[in-house]
C-alpha cells in the first residue's frame, strides 16, 4: 500500500515537471500548424433553431404590415360622394369630410352617444347623419368642421369610430370686462 502511495506521488512529480507554467513558455515553443481535428468545431452552417426563429420573426413583420396596410386604407369622401355611392359604400371603411349642420347635435351622456349631422361646405344641400359612440370632444361646439372616419351602415347612417375636429385656427370671443379697483 505504501508503495502505491509513493508510485502516485511520483507520478504526479513527473506530471507536473513535464507540463511548463503558463509563464515558462517562449514565443518559438507556441503551437503553429493547423489545429487537431479531435479540437477544432465543426461549423455546419445555420443551426435550425437560429433558422426557425429567424423565419418566424419574418413572418411576424411581414403579417404586421400586411395587417396595418388594409386596416388603415379608407377612402376620403365628400357628403355628396357618399350620397351618390349610395349602397355600394355601406360597410366599407371611409373618410367623410364635412361641416357640422347648427343645431343637429345631440349628445346623450347615459349612453355616451353623439349623434350629429354634417354636410358638404361648397354643397350645403345634402346632410348625412352621423353617430359617435364615444365621449363628445370638449371643444366640439367650436369646430368649423369634422373629419368622420368608420362605415356606412344599411340604413343611410355613418358609424364613426374616428372623429377629428377642424378648429378655426383663432377663438375670437369678445373681450371678458375686467374690473380693478384700488385698495386703500
Amino acid at each position: 500500500m505504501a508503495e502505491a502511495v509513493l508510485r502516485a506521488k511520483q507520478v504526479r512529480l513527473e506530471m507536473t515537471a513535464a507540463s511548463p507554467n503558463q509563464d515558462e513558455f517562449h514565443e518559438e515553443e507556441l503551437w503553429e500548424g493547423p489545429i487537431p481535428a479531435h479540437l477544432a468545431r465543426n461549423r455546419t452552417g445555420i443551426k435550425p433553431q437560429f433558422l426557425v426563429a429567424g423565419l418566424l420573426l419574418i413572418g411576424v413583420i411581414i403579417s404586421l404590415m400586411v395587417y396595418g396596410l388594409t386596416t388603415a386604407k379608407a377612402y376620403w369622401l365628400t357628403v355628396d360622394e357618399v350620397h351618390q355611392g349610395g349602397d355600394t359604400l355601406v360597410s366599407q371603411r371611409i373618410r367623410v369630410n364635412g361641416v357640422i349642420v347648427d343645431g343637429s347635435e345631440d349628445w346623450n351622456a347615459e349612453e355616451v352617444t353623439l349623434r350629429f349631422m354634417i354636410e358638404d361646405e361648397d354643397n350645403p344641400g345634402g346632410q348625412l347623419s352621423v353617430v359617435y359612440y364615444e365621449p363628445r370632444p370638449d371643444n366640439f361646439h367650436r369646430a368649423a368642421s369634422v373629419i368622420v372616419e368608420g362605415e356606412l351602415l344599411p340604413g343611410g347612417v355613418f358609424e364613426a369610430d374616428v372623429l377629428l375636429l377642424k378648429c378655426p385656427s383663432r377663438y375670437e370671443e369678445s373681450p371678458e370686462d375686467i374690473l380693478f379697483q384700488a385698495v386703500n
